[in-house]
């Protein structure tokens, strides 16, 4: 499954493509990606670290997952502690960023207005995140948010669900 040709919802890849050709003024010279983003990472990797979507002048720009905004930051520098990736930051697909034993998806894979994508569109979505979180070699998953955690526990079958809260 190629998600990057995935056209099922077209709100979201009219909106990806609107903000490529618009961009933000601090990206004005990059050519930006503007297609649905696909996992990073080894595909048989035993940890998945799952998010919403993309957004829309970060990976929406860049072509890789939490790549180019400030959620981003977060994540890498603590996989970089944790020694679950090779540096510490990650700025574009080509910058020499490698992952270990862990790969990153999301619900959605085009960035949606607003970063709040409507219950088709994670459905349309949904074959993408099922095959990342049944994975035969995934032991342990991490969800970043409400939607991620609900759409991940649908996944497994998981009942009753705890609900999610931060902190």
């Amino acid at each position: 499954m190629d998600v990057t040709r995935c056209e099922r919802c077209p709100r979201l890849r009219t909106w990806c493509e609107l903000v490529a050709r618009e961009k933000r003024a601090a990206y004005a010279e990059e050519v930006y990606w503007g297609l649905p983003v696909p996992h990073f990472g080894p595909d048989d990797a035993s940890r998945l670290i799952v998010g919403l979507a993309p957004a829309a002048h970060g990976a929406n720009r860049t072509g890789r997952m939490f790549t180019g905004d400030r959620s981003g930051e977060w994540l890498y520098r603590a996989l970089h502690r944790a020694g679950l990736a090779n540096q510490p930051t990650s700025l574009h697909r080509g910058d020499g960023l490698g992952l270990r034993d862990t790969l990153i998806t999301a619900v959605c894979h085009c960035a949606p207005p607003d970063n709040k994508p409507t219950r088709e569109e994670m459905a349309n979505c949904s074959d993408y995140l099922r095959a990342a979180v049944l994975h035969p070699a995934r032991r342990a998953i991490l969800c970043l948010g409400g939607i991620a955690w609900e759409s991940t526990l649908r996944i497994l079958e998981v009942k009753p669900r705890a609900k999610f809260s931060h902190g």
